[in-house]
């Protein structure tokens, strides 16, 4: 029984299928983790510097413990109406959230970084935009593995050196350039509204009657983050002179 299982363990391993799916598993892991990444740098750089990395690591945490509570009920998840629009209009308000100046969200035009910001809200604002994000990570890392649950836990694996790595880097990136923020911010506005249209209460409605708004709705949750950020940065640079 035991030369049994190590031989079917070697044919899975030995088979084209595995390493197909575990190299659209990396890529995925890849382009995906990004999101989780940008939205702990964003979250994180209001902090002061000793304590970010203890804010990376949490965020992280969080990212993947959600990752795997969301893989083992991603049944039941999908069936869930409504979701994906509640997230999408959650994600669009910590978008704006963390893009606007002295919001505790990340440093003001000046530079200075809020005082009022803590550890603890930054991990807050952590959770709730990676319990969005993470939803469709996993669905699409989940549809990569074909219901192997050695592949969609090697996938979570995997993303774990991707997000800390990534938040590192942006985080040294706003400092230096901090017009990156509303860019960033601009990018979950993106996600924001590709969310929404695709929740399963909407899409087929949104393919039929509204299809041009379906593949606007990216663009305009963008536009409206980005205007924002913009309008009150610079609103307020002009109070401050």
């Amino acid at each position: 029984m035991n030369a049994s299982k190590e031989l079917t363990w070697q044919d899975v391993v030995e088979s084209e299928e595995f390493w197909i799916g575990l190299l659209q598993i990396i890529w995925l892991d890849i382009i995906l983790s990004g999101d989780n990444a940008l939205v702990i740098a964003l979250a994180v750089r209001s902090l002061p510097v000793h304590q970010r990395r203890l804010g990376i690591v949490l965020g992280v945490g969080v990212a993947i413990l959600l990752r795997i509570m969301f893989a083992g009920a991603i049944v039941y998840i999908l069936e869930i109406p409504y979701l994906k629009l509640v997230g999408s209009a959650l994600l669009m308000w910590i978008a704006i959230k963390l893009i606007l100046p002295d919001s505790g969200g990340h440093a003001g035009p000046s530079g200075v970084r809020n005082p009022r910001a803590s550890l603890w809200s930054v991990i807050q604002t952590v959770v709730i935009a990676d319990a969005v994000m993470s939803l469709d990570n996993v669905i699409s890392v989940a549809a990569a593995a074909k219901g192997s649950i050695f592949l969609l836990s090697l996938g979570i694996a995997i993303s774990i050196p991707l997000m800390m790595i990534g938040s590192q880097m942006m985080v040294w990136a706003l400092d230096r350039m901090p017009w990156l923020m509303i860019a960033g911010g601009g990018l979950l506005g993106w996600i924001a509204g590709e969310l929404a249209v695709h929740d399963p209460s909407v899409h087929d409605w949104f393919l039929s009657e509204a299809p041009l708004f379906f593949t606007a709705m990216p663009v305009i949750g963008c536009g409206i983050v980005v205007a924002v950020g913009l309008w009150v940065t610079y609103g307020q640079r002009e109070r401050l002179t």
